[in-house]
């Protein structure tokens, strides 16, 4: 399996945002997912021991999002235009949760994807249906995306 590149100061994967989570990804070619694992802190809990719906959100957006990397297209960059989420249960924070993303259809400037996060016993916590579409490139001018590439990187 394929580890993911991050970023340097993204709050879901930057490496060195210690106020973010950190996050690594993992491409599965056989089952077409990406997945990764995490321990959400409490620092981000909405009530004690449950994790703010926005921090769930987030986790959500990126994975379904990175589903479009699956196929070793690092590269494959795209942006939300729609999120929807539905949470089953309360998400805890302080608990190994699996995250799973995949593509729902794709086509070649915008594609729907998917995500859920699990507990460790497989029980459905959340899960999202987003559309992403891909940015035109004034926007990667605009967020200055060509200084930011070089931190763009998969570090073991």
């Amino acid at each position: 399996m394929n580890k993911q590149p991050t970023s340097k100061n993204c709050f879901v994967c930057g490496r060195q945002n210690k106020a973010g989570l950190q996050m690594n990804w993992y491409n599965d070619a056989e089952s077409q997912q990406i997945w990764s694992q995490l321990i959400i802190p409490e620092h981000f809990n909405g009530y004690p021991g449950v994790a703010h719906g926005g921090i769930v959100a987030a986790i959500l957006d990126e994975t379904a999002g990175r589903a479009l990397m699956l196929n070793d297209k690092p590269d494959e960059l795209f942006i939300t235009t729609r999120l929807e989420v539905k949470y089953h249960q309360p998400t805890p924070t302080g608990q190994l949760l699996r995250v799973v993303g995949w593509i729902n259809k794709r086509y070649s400037r915008f594609a729907y994807v998917a995500s859920k996060i699990q507990l460790a016993d497989g029980t459905l916590t959340a899960k999202c249906e987003a559309t992403v579409a891909r940015p035109p490139k004034k926007f990667f001018v605009k967020c200055d995306w060509e200084n930011e590439m070089e931190h763009w990187r998969v570090d073991e």
